[in-house]
């Protein structure tokens, strides 16, 4: 009991312990909190100065960012201003004071020596006779019957280089139909006046040589590249993992490619043949010398001749007199074509999308 008591007695007081294990743990904590906090600071000060490298990066990446941008907007910048240019010598048609109805431009009228309302483009003469519908009829008929050549033989092309044709088959013909692209449309138009309007006459018996027909053809080889072009890539984008297990399960080569790659690959392949529609109703050489521009009222044959919007403008706007009726009505003629072409991008672009989630199963 002694021995007990003279050790608690030595041993130092209760609140002394007390404060000298407070006066260590704090001095401890203050010291390691020292560390902590300036380590703390100086790894912020880091990972700021390597987030911002990561945001702006090196100067010149900061340079091609802003030159891609620039070029970007000067592209939009420059459809809009062409948009507003054509717009503006189009739109005064509607308030001047001229002897052409907005309502002749579109419905039929029975004009002098004539026996019933008719649809007719003839504006130059003692009376002007600018009714648009022929002209119109003339372009779809012409680029429906290109569509209908090109597009087969394109997405078939596309189907061969890239499911079936050994490497180097693949390497000849693969560029072969590209260079396509780069001749230019009025070596295509020389092509068509000269030997396919000719042999096209002599194989059918045609009565005219030049004809809707003779430029739908000569079309095709101009829209054909481009449809060629992103069918194929979009067939090669198909994963090879499907293909595999298609042919695992028992399918066969042809099988695959029709209910498996085709498919897949469908909204590239919907997407080529929107673009070349849209190159087919812009083209304007082809058909200016191939289809023997006379506006006829034929829409269901293409024997006929015919005669397109680009084509009417191409070859009329250098010969008018500016600001009269026959050059607003021209120039309204390009503001309906773009607003075609916008309207039918955007139809395009729809499909497309609907199409991915529909194969994909992204959404309703």
């Amino acid at each position: 009991m002694s021995e007990t008591h003279s050790t608690d007695a030595s041993a130092p007081p209760p609140d002394e312990l007390r404060a000298i294990a407070s006066g260590t743990v704090a001095s401890g904590t203050v010291a390691s909190g020292t560390v902590a906090s300036g380590s703390d600071a100086s790894g912020s000060d880091d990972s700021r100065s390597l987030t911002r490298r990561r945001r702006h990066g090196p100067a010149w990446h900061r340079f091609g960012e802003l030159a891609v941008r620039v070029m970007a907007l000067t592209a939009v910048l420059a459809i809009v201003l062409i948009f507003a240019f054509v717009l503006r010598e189009a739109i005064p048609i509607l308030w001047e004071d001229s002897s052409l109805h907005l309502a002749d431009l579109f419905s039929p009228r029975q004009w002098a020596n004539y026996d019933a309302p008719v649809y007719v483009w003839q504006p130059v003469g003692s009376v002007a006779k600018m009714n648009i519908v022929p002209l119109f009829v003339g372009t779809l008929k012409v680029t429906v019957l290109a569509l209908f050549f090109a597009v087969p033989l394109a997405i078939g092309s596309a189907i061969f280089v890239s499911q079936y044709a050994p490497r180097r088959v693949r390497e000849i013909v693969k560029p072969a139909i590209e260079l396509l692209a780069g001749v230019p449309s009025v070596v295509l138009g020389f092509f068509a006046l000269m030997l396919l309007a000719t042999w096209v006459q002599d194989t059918l018996g045609l009565p005219y040589r030049l004809n809707a027909l003779v430029a739908s053809m000569g079309l095709a080889l101009a829209v054909i590249p481009v449809i060629f072009t992103i069918s194929e890539d979009a067939l090669d984008a198909v994963p090879r993992e499907l293909k595999e297990a298609s042919l695992a399960l028992g399918a066969r080569g042809w099988q695959t490619t029709l209910r498996v790659v085709l498919p897949a690959a469908l909204p590239g392949i919907a997407a080529a043949v929107i673009l070349g529609f849209g190159r087919a109703i812009g083209e304007t050489m082809v058909v200016l010398m191939a289809s023997g521009n006379a506006a006829v009222m034929v829409p269901f044959d293409p024997t006929s001749s015919a005669r397109t919007v680009t084509a009417t403008i191409a070859a009329e706007l250098g010969e008018v007199s500016q600001g009269d009726a026959h050059w607003r009505v021209l120039f309204m003629l390009g503001v309906m074509l773009f607003c075609v072409t916008f309207v039918l991008n955007r139809i395009g672009v729809a499909v497309v999308a609907r199409l991915h989630r529909k194969l994909t199963a992204a959404g309703p």
